[in-house]
């Protein structure tokens, strides 16, 4: 894996995603990190200044207007490599849960952040992640030749639903792992690798204090996760520790 993309890294799980990509025995020549206002991500510019191989850009994932110039400053630092894997991490969960207290401002903001954004900005770095795919052809499948991972969660599961409510979130989750499987089947003839990770249950500003998960451990699962992606997880729902999970 010479370089990925990491969506949403000035905090939780994208700032711990990098910090375990930069202290991998075999680290990334390329670790693109993007938040939405950088003087902001003190901590993400402090890794970044002691590893020349971590790259900050600036990305709303809701202004999808400007994903084109983007995609042209990822290219600037990918080069004829391409990029081997895009991982749409940036999430949003507002507090209201039951269908009483929903809003429709709050469902379309989630859906923005969570589904509409990752898709299209999978769309605007097509080229990249095919430049990664062709240049990688004899390859098997995997995160050394060209990957999407999205972060989903277990709240998006149809099927592990017992509890209702959490409108936006659930729905918004339900939705990319509908994307994610439907762009497992488009992107498969490119050689491209497409499947959602659920984190956990992990003590960051969305999950809480009372979740069982630290972020460190939570984020050092997805690292080894990632690393042993093959064919089998194409279209996949997996978690943190590599369990795979229901629809």
């Amino acid at each position: 894996m010479k370089s990925i993309l990491v969506t949403g890294c000035n905090r939780g799980l994208g700032l711990g995603i990098v910090k375990h990509l930069v202290n991998d025995t075999n680290p990334p020549q390329n670790v693109i990190a993007t938040c939405r206002i950088i003087e902001k991500a003190p901590e993400l510019r402090e890794i970044a200044e002691k590893n020349r191989n971590v790259h900050i850009l600036t990305l709303d994932v809701k202004n999808t207007d400007t994903f084109d110039r983007f995609a042209k400053d990822v290219e600037s630092i990918v080069g004829d490599d391409g990029l081997n894997v895009l991982f749409n991490n940036a999430g949003y969960s507002p507090k209201s849960t039951r269908i009483n207290m929903v809003k429709a401002e709050q469902l379309a903001e989630t859906f923005a952040i969570n589904t509409i954004g990752p898709i299209m900005l999978t769309k605007a770095l097509l080229p990249l992640l095919y430049r990664a795919a062709a240049k990688n052809v004899n390859a098997p499948v995997s995160c050394s030749k060209a990957a999407v991972i999205n972060m989903s969660s277990f709240l998006g599961s149809v099927e592990l639903n017992t509890d209702g409510g959490l409108y936006p979130y659930r729905c918004s989750k339900a939705a990319i792992n509908m994307a994610t499987k439907s762009l497992s089947i488009d992107l498969k003839s490119q050689g491209v690798l497409v499947t959602c990770i659920h984190p956990g249950w992990v003590k960051t500003d969305m999950g809480g204090n009372n979740a069982p998960l630290s972020v460190d451990t939570s984020c050092s699962g997805i690292v080894k996760v990632i690393k042993e992606l093959n064919e089998k997880h194409n279209g996949g729902f997996v978690q943190w520790d590599g369990k795979e999970l229901p629809w």
